[in-house]
């Protein structure tokens, strides 16, 4: 397939919002044992329990490496369709593509620069050479064209859009050193505007406290539809996240998106504090380079990170009281939708959480 000169808003393509339809959608699989406790064992059954609540809306493929082919392959159901794509660890919606449709219902990818959240400054990994091939992977299998940037570093996660020209991300991401330190705040919402076709950029401060991503969008602040966001709350003004999602409240609800709409915030209530166990950080080895898993480190827990698949929103839950009021407030911004929750928590002690490991292909 051709890599493309030109950028997606020159040829009249866009980015979907997520709640717009799906021809499917892509998850990697876990094994990393830097990352993974147990060689990734728990967490293969977490994604195993996701690939299957999704296929029930849509169609699910599954990269893996191969030495663990025949193990995913046996583990997922006959209906999720389970592919090779190497790969150095499985953040899917961080390092694979980026879909953009045009108005005939062509399909187009847009294929940024990865570097493992930071590269060689603060990222998490290295190498991550393998990764940064998957989009290019998903668009030869896709048989889409695609856009290149290899001078512009971009992790899926950092951004959600609305689908009509709006876009929001995190200033802590975007303007973290470790990712487009040579550009300014105006270039680089130059270049989103250009490569997902946007006319308005909403920039919030800060993510979910302590997120080692440097704060994704994606855990924090969603678009349920065009002008209304959900955003990741705590009433406990002794938590240090109240003062990052007081002060993502009050841009939002000053903001104004491409539209012209004022933005209708429906706050989206946080679990207590999660923390990694003894049991859980001795799991994981331990290898330089390598994001340690710390006894007593508090994981950036929130309900935000969901998947919104064709009919279904599968959520993450981390049992805890607030399971029930994160499915009853999603039912509530969805009800044309089946809200289906899946025990998440091997995914979190990973770094991410559902959204994270799913990227979307739009219909076309």
């Amino acid at each position: 397939m051709k890599t493309l000169e030109s950028t997606p808003k020159k040829d009249g393509f866009r980015m979907p919002g997520e709640f717009e339809t799906h021809k499917g959608v892509y998850i990697l699989w876990p094994q990393r044992p830097d990352n993974w406790r147990n060689g990734g064992k728990p967490a293969q059954k977490t994604f195993v329990e996701v690939a299957k609540a999704i296929s029930e809306f849509e169609h699910v493929t599954v990269g893996v490496n191969d030495d663990q082919y025949t193990n995913a392959r046996n583990m997922l159901p006959a209906e999720v369709e389970v592919v090779e794509i190497s790969n150095d660890d499985s953040w899917i919606r961080d390092c694979g593509a980026t879909f953009v449709t045009n108005d005939d219902g062509t399909l187009r990818a847009v294929d940024w620069t990865f570097n493992a959240w930071g590269g060689l400054v603060d990222g998490l990994y290295f190498p991550w050479d393998k990764d940064d091939r998957v989009a290019q992977k998903m668009s030869e299998m896709e048989r889409t064209d695609r856009y290149r940037l290899d001078d512009f570093i971009l992790e899926g996660g950092s951004i959600h859009v609305d689908g009509e020209g709006t876009l929001i991300t995190t200033e802590e991401c975007l303007l973290s050193e470790g990712r487009n330190s040579q550009l300014s705040k105006e270039q680089i919402e130059e270049v989103l505007k250009e490569h997902l076709n946007l006319e308005k950029i909403i920039w919030l401060k800060r993510g979910i406290y302590l997120d080692e991503t440097n704060g994704h969008v994606d855990n924090i602040a969603n678009f349920v539809k065009p002008g209304v966001v959900a955003l990741a709350w705590t009433d406990d003004e002794n938590d240090p996240q109240y003062e990052i999602s007081k002060e993502n409240l009050e841009i939002l609800e000053n903001a104004v998106d491409a539209k012209g709409r004022k933005i209708k915030v429906e706050k989206l209530y946080l679990p207590k504090p999660v923390l990694i166990t003894k049991e859980e950080s001795m799991g994981v080895d331990s290898i330089d380079g390598s994001q340690p898993r710390t006894e007593g480190e508090r994981l950036a827990a929130s309900y935000v990170n969901y998947y919104t698949a064709n009919g279904g929103i599968v959520f993450p839950k981390f049992n805890d009281p607030m399971d029930v009021k994160a499915e009853e407030t999603l039912q509530r911004l969805y009800p044309d939708r089946k809200i289906v929750g899946v025990s998440a928590r091997e995914i979190l002690l990973g770094g991410g959480n559902i959204h994270c490991i799913t990227q979307q292909v739009p219909m076309n």
